[in-house]
């Protein structure tokens, strides 16, 4: 089993758990294509540079979850590497396509479900969190992210599943 970014629970609130993040490095891919391949064409890429295909050819553990992030042209895929990479530390990409790149510690609602990897689907539970992050007192605080802990030969009834979404404190 996959290591899994480092997060605590803050709360949780009806339709959401609250958590606080620990800064990370995550490798990064743009991917234009729709919300089901985006994922998929964005794989192969990121376990390339983990598999070895970096300067000096070091090979990274898997980390859970794979988030890929809807932009207004795009879709950016990460994968989240080892608490104990660093950014300076962080083997560089071979691939040009490939970045990396610090997110810092970050107060995040995430809802948690079971099931396909839609766009329907994952919209459906866009919506429902932003419903339930205003009528708990937080906004919006950055882009949705979809985050997927299994691999895809795991039947469908049992993956897991996450939106998330970055919050502050409404003023």
């Amino acid at each position: 089993m996959a290591k899994e970014q480092k997060y605590s629970v803050v709360d949780s609130f009806a339709g959401f758990e609250l958590r606080n993040y620990d800064p990370c490095v995550l490798v990064d891919i743009e991917i234009t294509s729709d919300f089901e391949k985006a994922g998929s064409a964005g794989f192969g890429p990121l376990v390339g540079y983990i598999g070895g295909q970096n300067q000096p050819g070091t090979k990274i553990a898997m980390t859970a979850p794979v988030i890929q992030e809807p932009t207004a042209t795009a879709h950016i895929v990460s994968f989240v590497m080892p608490s104990e990479i660093d950014e300076p530390g962080a083997p560089i990409p071979n691939d040009n396509r490939v970045s990396l790149r610090v997110k810092p510690q970050e107060l995040v609602a995430v809802v948690r479900f079971t099931g396909l990897w839609s766009a329907a689907s994952y919209q459906e539970r866009l919506t429902k969190l932003l419903v339930a992050i205003e009528a708990a007192g937080y906004r919006t605080a950055g882009n949705a992210r979809f985050a997927r802990f299994d691999p895809p030969w795991t039947p469908w009834f049992i993956r897991r599943n996450e939106i998330q979404i970055p919050v502050a404190l409404t003023a």
